[in-house]
């Protein structure tokens, strides 16, 4: 959560002239709700059980296209069938830092619900942190590069893993 991986996403899709679709702005448009409000209202498995049904729509629909994919997308069942996983990679710290600086500092922590308590989106990070990188084919560390530098990274080690 709060990575960038929006951000990167963004930026690759125009770089290298992609498409881009994000599982968060999927599921809220589906169910025509904020991911705070689908939470609020509906629950986290409920969350999880859409986060689900978008990976099974991207399996057997899309191609070609870079998905980013929200913070607990990781678990759904057919995550590799889905393409290269590439895991955006930096500390806590550096990710909090982010957040709070953003010119939008207080509605990018508003739109989190799960980044709502610092201690306990700490321990969620902690959680999610090996899990991560046991799904990630491809691994890029973001906290010393500028954006550039990481999407040109991403490009260079997917092409190099799926042999181009």
């Amino acid at each position: 959560m709060g990575v960038g991986k929006g951000t990167a996403a963004r930026a690759f899709a125009k770089k290298y002239g992609t498409y881009i679709i994000d599982t968060d702005d999927l599921i809220e448009s589906k169910e025509n709700k904020e991911i705070k409000k689908i939470f609020e209202k509906e629950g986290e498995a409920y969350f999880r059980a859409q986060e689900q049904a978008t990976a099974d729509w991207i399996e057997k629909c899309v191609d070609e296209t870079l998905v980013s994919c929200g913070g607990g997308f990781y678990k759904v069942n057919n995550l590799k069938a889905l393409g290269t996983v590439v895991l955006l990679d930096a500390s806590f710290e550096w990710i909090l830092k982010r957040l709070k600086n953003a010119k939008n500092a207080k509605a990018k922590l508003a739109k989190r619900p799960l980044f709502s308590k610092e201690k306990e989106a700490k321990k969620l990070y902690k959680e999610r942190e090996k899990a991560y990188r046991e799904v990630a084919d491809v691994v890029v560390q973001v906290s010393d590069k500028n954006l550039d530098e990481i999407i040109d990274e991403i490009a260079s080690k997917c092409k190099a893993i799926n042999g181009q």
